[in-house]
C-alpha cells in the first residue's frame, strides 16, 4: 500500500465558499489536477453552475473557480489508499490538511461544501476538533459525490443538488 498526498488548495484570497474533497484519485494524482478522471462530474457541474466550458484548459477552469470566489481543497493531506476509492482509505493513516490555518487565512469563507460522504466524515473526525469557535460555526453542506464511483444518482440530480446548495451559499 502506498501513501498518497493531496495538492495545495486552489483559492483566491477573497474566496467565500470552500469545496472539500477527500483525496485525489489516481488519475488526478498522475495528472496533478483536481478531478482529472474524465467521468468525474465535478468540472461539468462547476461549468454549468459558473458558466464556463468544462472542457477548457485546466488552468482556465481553476481561474473560473477563483473568479467565482470558490476555493477547492481536500480534507486529507496524506493517507494510505491502494486504489482511487474512498472506501479503500486506511482510516488510521489519515493526516488532515491544515484547514484551521486555511480558514484563518481566508476569513471570508462563509460556507463549506463536502464533495461526498467521506470528505464530510473525515472533516468531522480529523478537522473539526482543531477549529476555533468561529470556524466551527461556518455552515457545512454534504453534496453528492461527483465521483464516477457514485453512480447511484443521475447527473441531473447531482447538478440540481449542487446548484441548490451553492446558490444558497453564494451571498457574500
Amino acid at each position: 500500500m502506498s501513501t498518497v498526498r493531496s495538492f495545495p488548495p486552489l483559492a483566491a484570497p477573497d474566496a467565500t465558499r470552500l469545496i472539500l474533497g477527500s483525496m485525489p484519485g489516481r488519475r488526478s494524482l498522475a495528472q496533478v489536477q483536481y478531478y482529472a478522471h474524465p467521468h468525474n462530474a465535478f468540472w461539468k457541474i462547476m461549468g454549468d453552475l459558473l458558466g464556463f466550458d468544462p472542457q477548457t484548459a485546466y488552468e482556465r477552469r481553476c481561474e473560473a473557480l477563483g473568479a467565482a470566489r470558490v476555493a477547492l481543497w481536500d480534507v486529507m493531506a496524506t493517507c494510505i489508499r491502494p486504489s482511487s476509492l474512498d472506501a479503500d482509505i486506511v482510516e488510521d493513516s489519515i493526516v488532515p490538511n491544515d484547514l484551521a490555518g486555511f480558514l484563518t487565512g481566508h476569513p471570508q469563507i462563509g460556507a463549506i461544501y463536502f464533495n461526498g460522504a467521506k470528505a464530510e466524515h473525515s472533516f468531522l473526525r480529523h478537522v473539526l476538533p482543531a477549529l476555533n469557535d468561529t470556524q466551527r460555526t461556518i455552515p457545512r453542506h454534504r453534496l453528492p459525490s461527483t465521483s464516477p464511483a457514485h453512480a447511484g444518482m443521475r447527473f441531473e440530480d447531482k447538478l440540481a443538488r449542487w446548484r441548490e446548495a451553492l446558490t444558497a451559499g453564494s451571498a457574500g
